[in-house]
């Protein structure tokens, strides 16, 4: 197949394209690299099944040109990261909400299948566990910049319901907190990435708040295995979870990368006005419940919490995350005992 990606140099897109090459599909990445990075992508530019168009999910003509031309599309393109979407709200939502709709009018016009990226931002500061597809979404006010990212994404899936029930073949996926090597502190698995290089360089680990709220972490290598099902199952107009349903407080997320990276540093609590300013609100639980995305794609994650932080460690450390000489990391062996 020829697939187009949008957002395909970020970190979540950049796995997929590695994917979707490696299986033997042509690949096309349309990004205009603002949270994306070209070294997440720049091993596969003397690959002839590769092409790479740096233009913006914006630019109407070009993504219809792309579509035209595509088989089925993955669109991954997003302002993304907690801290991204706080400081910049305006040019998120115009991103988030016109760079979809784009995508998806250019897909109907040329009857071309769409995977959406979605997020379990979707729900909001929900307490339910496990969350479902059809769960209530719970919001905070207006005034909260965090929330405008959350209904950016039900727009989005909004527009593809609407494109569905004229006909679109789309489907759309809620990923829950991936992380995984090319993690970068301003995108997907920021929490993350912050504790890895504050870790291997001896910083102090802050967690904010009290550090008993609580994620799914899920592994890119799952995410993605998600997205490649989603791509060749039939779930159209459907939403599903994309994530491991376990379940881990921050501070234990905390403890460890300390704990795997052998690192020295002090874990603190920070209030979050220290790192997002006063226009913040958090949600205290998000766990998925995946019984749609495995009884209709076949989706089950295989990565454990301890082994994929152990890889994403090996990651950063070798890829300029480490300051000082830090302890190498504890193996698999190791930090199971651990």
């Amino acid at each position: 197949m020829r697939v187009l990606i949008t957002g395909g140099a970020g970190f979540i897109g950049s796995h997929l394209v590695d994917a979707l090459l490696a299986r033997g599909d042509e690949v096309c990445v349309l990004d205009l690299v603002s949270t994306g990075r070209l070294e997440n992508i720049e091993h596969h530019f003397r690959n002839s099944a590769f092409w790479f168009v740096r233009d913006s999910v914006l630019n109407r003509q070009v993504v219809a040109e792309l579509t035209a031309a595509s088989d089925l599309i993955f669109h991954l393109a997003a302002a993304v990261g907690v801290k991204h979407i706080v400081c910049e709200p305006l040019r998120s939502m115009i991103t988030n909400v016109a760079g979809t709709e784009n995508v998806l009018a250019a897909a109907y016009a040329h009857r071309k299948k769409v995977v959406l990226a979605s997020s379990s931002e979707v729900y909001g500061k929900s307490t339910k566990v496990p969350l479902r597809e059809d769960d209530d979404r719970i919001l905070g006010p207006t005034t909260i910049n965090r929330w405008s990212y959350s209904s950016a994404k039900a727009i989005d899936e909004h527009f593809a319901f609407a494109y569905a029930a004229k006909g679109l073949s789309v489907t759309a996926l809620r990923f829950f907190n991936t992380y995984g090597p090319r993690v970068h502190v301003n995108g997907y698995g920021s929490v993350v990435a912050r504790f890895i290089r504050q870790a291997l360089r001896g910083e102090p680990i802050t967690v904010h708040g009290d550090g008993q709220q609580t994620r799914s972490f899920t592994y890119v290598e799952d995410t993605v295995a998600g997205i490649l099902l989603a791509g060749e199952a039939a779930g159209e107009g459907r939403v599903f979870n994309i994530g491991n349903p376990r379940e881990t407080t921050v501070l234990d997320l905390a403890l460890l990368i300390k704990t795997l990276s052998r690192s020295t540093s002090d874990i603190v609590l920070a209030p979050y006005a220290d790192y997002y300013g006063q226009s913040y609100e958090d949600t205290r639980r998000r766990v998925p419940d995946i019984t749609r995305a495995k009884g209709m794609l076949g989706f089950d994650p295989q990565i454990s919490l301890g082994e994929g932080l152990r890889r994403t460690i090996g990651w950063c450390r070798a890829n300029g995350f480490a300051g000082p000489a830090v302890a190498p990391a504890l193996s698999s062996r190791e930090a199971l005992a651990s």
